[in-house]
């Protein structure tokens, strides 16, 4: 009796195996204070037991496409209005706060009051220059570090966002809206801020986070497609312009 047997390879081509993706800091200028995105895991916990949450296929799955990004900042504050009842922030952490009171406002800005969703929700943002950029199509979600236990709940969400990193490379900030406002806002240095999720074409591709090179050519597309938000509505109307002229190659993996 003959039998014949034939093994099925995965597809080749340019979207099968790992998605690259580069992340980069915007600006050298404190680049000491901001760590590496890190992949959620939880590996290092209890694996004796063979039906152990940490050797569940499924929840190593889950944890392995999150990324997320530390906060670089100790920050106390809280919400106010003055006299006139114009809105500000109070940096609750005074004097010993280790971010000097001139520099807190440079990082950390109270958006305007007619900007916010709704009218007893102020809307807060932290600058960062975490970007990220990839050669084909990726999508980039960020969304709250779910997966981390916090012993004092932020009072309130932060605003996630999806967008084609690949054609659309910009800055994630860390945007919140403050559903409780009589309650402070504590940040520490270290602790999660966000996570990352990256999907490619192909839900099953699995993802290689490497650090990029800030090049010139990848420096000139930014400054083509930055602050256009400040002058239209819809900036996701300008992807095809902003992919017309944006170079095969912007991905260039740093080396150590």
């Amino acid at each position: 009796m003959q039998i014949n047997l034939s093994f099925d390879r995965p597809e080749e081509g340019p979207d099968s195996g790992p998605v690259t993706v580069g992340w980069f800091l915007t600006s050298d200028k404190g680049a000491i204070l901001y760590d590496a995105p890190e992949r959620v895991s939880y590996r290092q916990t209890n694996r004796s037991h063979s039906k152990s949450a940490s050797r569940c296929p499924a929840v190593i799955q889950l944890e392995s496409r999150y990324f997320m990004v530390k906060c670089p900042f100790d920050i106390h504050i809280g919400f106010g209005r003055d006299d006139k009842g114009k809105p500000h922030l109070i940096n609750r952490a005074g004097t010993a706060s280790s971010i000097r009171g001139n520099k807190l406002g440079e990082v950390l800005t109270l958006v305007n009051e007619a900007e916010w969703r709704y009218p007893d929700r102020p809307t807060i943002q932290l600058s960062l220059p975490y970007c990220f950029i990839a050669d084909e199509t990726v999508y980039v979600t960020q969304l709250s570090a779910f997966m981390h236990y916090r012993p004092d709940p932020l009072p309130g969400t932060i605003f996630g966002g999806r967008f084609p990193l690949n054609i659309w490379p910009r800055p994630l900030m860390w945007a919140f809206e403050w559903h409780d406002p009589t309650k402070d806002i504590i940040l520490r240095r270290g602790e999660p801020l966000f996570y990352v999720q990256f999907e490619a074409n192909g839900p099953d591709r699995p993802v290689q986070l490497v650090q990029a090179e800030r090049t010139p050519e990848l420096q000139t597309y930014m400054e083509q497609i930055g602050g256009v938000v400040n002058y239209v509505n819809q900036t996701f109307g300008l992807f095809k312009a902003a992919e017309a002229m944006r170079p095969a190659k912007l991905l260039k993996r740093k080396e150590d």
